[in-house]
């Protein structure tokens, strides 16, 4: 057993969430995480909304709120939309905890007495309608590297340089069109060059990666530059230095704290479980947590942030840079063992776009649809290694060809019969079995090996398209040995083994299908007779800040019972009931439904 750590990207509490979120974060930490505790392994998996910057300031202006009080709002629609797809969380909190300032303050504290987080007067752009700061995210113009037309004034979503706003070719504020005016204003910035060496290092050893994060990555270090680390902000974690605290004007920046909510929520889940110092097993290289793993779970708009920022944050902090240093109080921290990154969900053929409506959320397609219909798409169909596109049609044909007529067929017609003909698990038949049950029996055994070793790897869609051979095998062989027609008293023996057979492979397929459905797992292993908890499940708790704060919902749960990765025999003799469908069958008028939804 081993460690292992799912950082899952922190959703930003400025709206709900839709669909292309929930594939690039969600549903693939959530496979991964289901599987590794099956396999024996003790997990972490934190996240929490992200709630500071300026966005959520800009659009609590406009809405007549406090920033508070919008991110209030959206956390509690993002936690009621992750428990709806049933991501298995230890704790999904918010970055205003003071929990989490404290983590972030330690952080900033320690690199800053590393020499690693430096002041420097620079040029920040100013509203002149306003007066108001312009934060860089809201500033775009053309980029001076590669020519891109709509570069941000931090990065180039083109490129996937760091810019300043003050580099952009012919910069504009997104808020009114208005070219900003640039002045001095003193901030901290990430000494990033000074870690550069580290971090080329660290990337060197990295193996089994997605080549495209990977090469992405090491490009980066080619050409890196300090970053500011705090902004003209009144939103935002306060600095923590001597003639900084006090200043309403001065905040940390949403990017530096975010990526630390990681850090800061395994350090409340371990506070909240009466175990304070229990996070340290994730994450302290001095440690019983020297030789633990870790991963992190995002888009590939978000690599920057995971593959060069957080490392050079933990690696700064723990005293590793060129400048040397101290640890600081928390200690050497380990650094990423994968960034895993998926490519991007589209709709239709389009960028989702909630301005422009091309967007389905997570709450009203749950309303519409199972939970595990939309997670099956995302598996077998998602943006694992490629930009993606998600149509009605493409959905409806995966769930009734594939889960309906495939996978809920399978069981019902076996369970169906099983229950009609001997009530329940029938055993096997005095002349035993055959080279075809052996045959099966032995695939779906396999499975376990195959499907396991894919998703360790990060390739889920290869590794439920494996799962779902072994239903193909099952539905493949159910039709060869036709139970139906062994309706003779002297047949029944043999229906009983070929009903056994299938059941059993029906009982390994749907653990194989565990980490993928589990809601439809639960069933499966009920109508198989199975009792208790097969395919553990989130719960929403309205907690008490752990330090005095306003009280939130979180995201947690018991995920200590469910199913091993293992194949276990059925008890024969267990009762069996006539079962009801596992999946619910679209009808072909939902394709214009919805198509008719998407152009308003």
């Amino acid at each position: 057993m081993s460690h292992v750590l799912a950082a899952v990207a922190w959703p930003y509490a400025n709206g709900p969430r839709h669909i292309g979120h929930v594939s690039g974060f969600g549903v693939p930490s959530d496979v991964f995480a289901r599987y590794m505790r099956m396999a024996g392994h003790d997990v972490l998996m934190v996240s929490g909304t992200d709630e500071h910057g300026t966005p959520i300031q800009v659009q609590a202006d406009a809405e007549g709120l406090t920033p508070r009080e919008l991110a209030d709002r959206y956390n509690r629609v993002i936690v009621e939309d992750l428990h709806g797809l049933g991501l298995s969380y230890d704790l999904f909190t918010r970055t205003t905890t003071r929990n989490h300032y404290a983590v972030v303050q330690e952080l900033f504290e320690g690199m800053y007495h590393n020499g690693y987080i430096v002041p420097k007067t620079t040029m920040g752009a100013i509203s002149p309608s306003t007066g108001r700061t312009l934060p860089d995210r809201y500033i775009e113009g053309t980029c001076p590297i590669c020519g891109y037309d709509s570069a941000r004034g931090d990065q180039c979503d083109n490129c996937g340089n760091q810019l300043d706003p003050i580099d952009l070719i012919d910069p504009k504020s997104k808020i009114n069109g208005e070219t900003p005016k640039f002045v001095e204003t003193e901030h901290f910035f990430l000494d990033l060059p000074a870690l550069a060496d580290v971090l080329r290092q660290w990337l060197d050893t990295r193996e089994g990666w997605r080549p495209n994060v990977l090469r992405f990555s090491r490009n980066l270090l080619d050409d890196l530059q300090p970053r500011a680390i705090t902004r003209d902000l009144e939103w935002g974690v306060p600095i923590p230095l001597d003639g900084w605290r006090e200043r309403a004007d001065k905040r940390i920046y949403v990017w530096f704290d975010a990526v630390i909510g990681y850090l800061s929520a395994s350090v409340e889940w371990a506070r909240r479980t009466g175990d304070p110092d229990a996070w340290r097993r994730w994450w302290s290289l001095d440690a019983e947590g020297k030789d633990a793993q870790s991963y992190y779970f995002m888009g590939k708009d978000n690599i920057v942030f995971h593959s060069v920022i957080w490392p050079a944050l933990l690696a700064g902090y723990s005293g590793e840079g060129s400048r040397d240093g101290e640890p600081g109080q928390l200690g050497r921290l380990n650094l990423p063992t994968e960034v895993v990154s998926s490519e991007f969900l589209t709709m239709e053929g389009r960028k989702f776009s909630s301005s422009r409506r091309v967007v389905i959320y997570v709450r009203d397609f749950l309303e519409r649809y199972d939970a595990d219909a939309l997670r099956y798409f995302i598996a077998v169909a998602g943006p694992e290694n490629n930009d993606t596109d998600f149509t009605w049609a493409e959905f409806l044909r995966r769930n009734n060809d594939e889960l309906v007529a495939g996978w809920g067929n399978l069981v019902n017609r076996s369970v169906s019969m099983a229950a009609k003909n001997f009530g329940a698990i029938p055993p096997v038949g005095p002349d035993g079995l055959t080279e075809a049950d052996e045959a099966l029996l032995a695939v779906a055994r396999a499975g376990f090996a195959t499907v396991g070793d894919l998703i360790a790897r990060h390739r889920q869609k290869q590794a439920i398209g494996e799962a779902m051979k072994v239903v193909a095998e099952a539905n493949r062989y159910l039709s060869d040995q036709a139970p139906w027609k062994l309706k003779d008293e002297a047949d029944k023996p043999r229906m009983g083994t070929v009903l056994h057979v299938a059941l059993q492979v029906i009982s390994d397929a749907n653990t194989l299908l565990t980490p993928f459905l589990p809601h439809a797992a639960q069933k499966v292993h009920e109508l198989l007779g199975g009792v208790g908890v097969h395919a553990p499940m989130p719960v929403i708790e309205e907690v008490d800040d752990l330090d005095g704060g306003p009280g939130h919902p979180v995201l947690t749960g018991d995920y200590t019972q469910g199913a091993r990765w293992e194949s276990l025999p059925l008890a024969v003799g267990r009762p069996l009931a006539a079962p009801k469908p596992v999946f619910r069958k679209l009808d072909p008028s939902i394709v214009d439904e919805e198509l008719a939804r998407l152009e308003g």
